[in-house]
């Protein structure tokens, strides 16, 4: 079971399966070579991740974010990467601090020529590279939230190379203050970070 659902996780934050996406059982069963009982314990899994909801058909659906949610889901997001980030400043793990520098310089190669994928995949790998700095594992247990906004929540499709550019500057000056032991800088910016990107996503008020 527990491979299964990572089968299924894993499709979800590739995009395999949209945002909204049904995904039919008899389908997934086929598609998977397994049989019924493991996929809807796999399924249950991936619900209670809040990955997938069911539907009265026994049709599951990939999670969509209304405004709302995503902000929600930013509003955590701000305190997770704020805290870890001051933790990680704290770390004794000087190659784990080194090595952020690293996921910067290939994120930054994705930027030109523009791939989104690999920007997407090394944006995740950076937020959990630093949580991973704390050794909390109540932080570590925020993982999925990292992955669910930045795979799920904000599909490939939709990111822009303007704003990816500014997030990997954004990255740079995080991991310079986290380098340089700086807690509370690192927690400032490492929250600004994120505030940024809940006014992407807010309405504007043109008056």
């Amino acid at each position: 079971m527990d491979d299964v659902a990572e089968e299924l996780r894993e499709r979800i934050y590739r995009g395999d399966y949209q945002p909204g996406e049904p995904l039919r059982q008899e389908q997934l069963a086929d598609d998977l070579q397994i049989s019924r009982t493991p996929l809807r314990e796999a399924i249950r899994v991936l619900e209670n991740e809040g990955l997938l909801h069911s539907e009265r058909n026994r049709t599951v659906r990939v999670v969509t974010a209304d405004l709302q949610r995503l902000n929600w889901a930013y509003q955590l997001r701000e305190v997770v990467d704020g805290l870890a980030a001051r933790l990680a400043a704290a770390s004794s793990d000087e190659a784990g601090r080194a090595a952020l520098g690293a996921i910067i310089d290939r994120q930054a190669e994705a930027l030109d020529p523009w791939e989104p994928g690999g920007y997407t995949r090394l944006n995740v790998e950076f937020h959990t590279a630093v949580i991973a700095l704390t050794g909390n594992p109540y932080l570590r247990g925020q993982i999925p939230l990292v992955r669910m906004t930045s795979q799920v929540f904000s599909p490939v499709s939709l990111i822009e190379p303007g704003r990816a550019s500014e997030a990997v500057g954004q990255h740079r000056s995080i991991a310079q203050a986290i380098a340089q032991g700086d807690g509370e800088t690192s927690e400032g910016l490492a929250r600004e970070h994120i505030r940024s990107t809940m006014a992407r996503i807010s309405p504007r008020d043109d008056g």
